[in-house]
């Protein structure tokens, strides 16, 4: 049964392939299900996987095998807030090691084009402390930074 609410994200015939990825990177995340199309569509035949429902983090998914005529954009990505520093560097790693890439300021990319923002709640914070000072240094080494580094952030903070 479809959620209220679900994320569709479209990928070029491997939805069930990140779907399990995802489930197994990221907590309370799993696939729900795989169903075949009923009938012969653009990019695939009857019975093949058309759509994956799926959570990540607890969020409704549905992947659409949709073909490729359409690809993913940095315009929209998974915000994960991270406790520490090993949770921080599990998920990247994870991503990043999968066939993904690296960007700027705790942004990247996975194999299908996902983008993801792993982002230490130390940085939130950070970037939001009343001491507008200690916010624009904690800012300012996020910048230089693709992985966010806790003890970095911490240390700019604190100036």
């Amino acid at each position: 049964m479809l959620n209220k609410n679900t994320i569709c994200l479209w990928f070029n015939g491997d939805a069930l392939e990140a779907a399990t990825f995802y489930a197994a990177t990221f907590p309370d995340s799993k696939v729900i299900a795989a169903h075949p199309a009923p009938g012969d569509f653009p990019s695939g035949k009857q019975g093949d996987p058309l759509t994956v429902e799926f959570t990540v983090m607890g969020i409704p998914c549905l992947g659409l095998n949709g073909g490729p005529m359409f690809k993913h954009s940095e315009a929209f990505s998974f915000q994960v807030a991270t406790d520490d520093q090993a949770e921080t560097d599990r998920l990247w790693n994870a991503i990043v090691g999968n066939g993904g890439q690296e960007s700027a300021c705790g942004w990247c990319k996975d194999k299908w084009g996902l983008s993801w923002q792993i982002t230490p709640r130390v940085l939130s914070a950070a970037i939001t402390d009343p001491d507008p000072a200690a916010a624009k240094r904690a800012f300012e080494a996020m910048m230089g930074m693709t992985k966010i580094e806790v003890a970095a952030i911490e240390a700019a903070r604190r100036g």
